[in-house]
């Protein structure tokens, strides 16, 4: 695990578009902030990062794992981007406000965006993160969805990817994961974070994230 992850053990940032002040006094948020708050840091410990460029997550809501890695990675400049749908209550503003509470909104920028067709370049960036968003596109295919996510992401840069990848949905990941390798990309793995980040299957169940994988590795 990078050693920045445990200097920031102690910041519990909010989760599930709540403002920070409302989700730390509200019981129910507080035990869902904090298990979110675990899996945010087994998605970023699998990053092999020097925390040098820009890192983009793919799917703010309210800003909890951009920020988490601005904090982590303080010489990196991180871009969160979201639909930012009526469903939830998440928005650029709150995003914002979040960065500005812990002091990295100078390192953050929030802007508006689609999974399906991102509105970069090839190869913009150092680093990819993505934290249970794909699901939420409907009528998607969650495969061309990765390989979007993974068409900005430099050479040599680095990825992590979590989302509850129920076969039906994702289909055949393993076959995906050595897709990649074929295609060139290097470290490619699966990791099993209902069991990591959740401590086991029954629990992640419990929350209906018991499919959680992680999809990591290297352009």
């Amino acid at each position: 695990m990078n050693k920045n992850h445990c200097k920031q053990e102690n910041i519990r940032l909010g989760t599930h578009g709540e403002d920070y002040g409302s989700w730390m006094s509200n019981p129910v948020f507080y035990i869902i902030g904090g298990i979110m708050e675990q899996v945010h840091r087994v998605v970023l410990s699998h990053l092999d990062y020097d925390g040098e460029g820009k890192i983009l997550e793919v799917g703010c809501g309210s800003g909890a794992l951009t920020i988490r890695s601005a904090l982590t990675w303080p010489k990196a400049k991180v871009i969160g981007v979201d639909y930012w749908g009526a469903v939830y209550n998440y928005s650029k503003a709150l995003c914002e406000k979040n960065a500005a509470s812990e002091g990295v909104a100078s390192r953050c920028v929030f802007q508006h965006g689609d999974a399906k067709q991102l509105d970069f370049p090839d190869e913009s960036f150092d680093v990819v993160i993505s934290n249970y968003v794909y699901h939420n596109v409907m009528g998607a295919d969650m495969q061309k969805l990765l390989l979007e996510s993974l068409r900005v992401l430099k050479k040599g840069g680095v990825f992590a990817l979590n989302d509850d990848m129920k076969p039906k949905m994702y289909g055949d990941m393993e076959g995906f994961a050595q897709k990649l390798r074929d295609m060139g990309y290097e470290e490619v793995r699966l990791v099993d974070t209902a069991q990591e980040a959740f401590g086991s299957h029954r629990w992640a169940a419990m929350m209906m994230l018991g499919s959680s994988r992680l999809l990591v590795g290297r352009k």
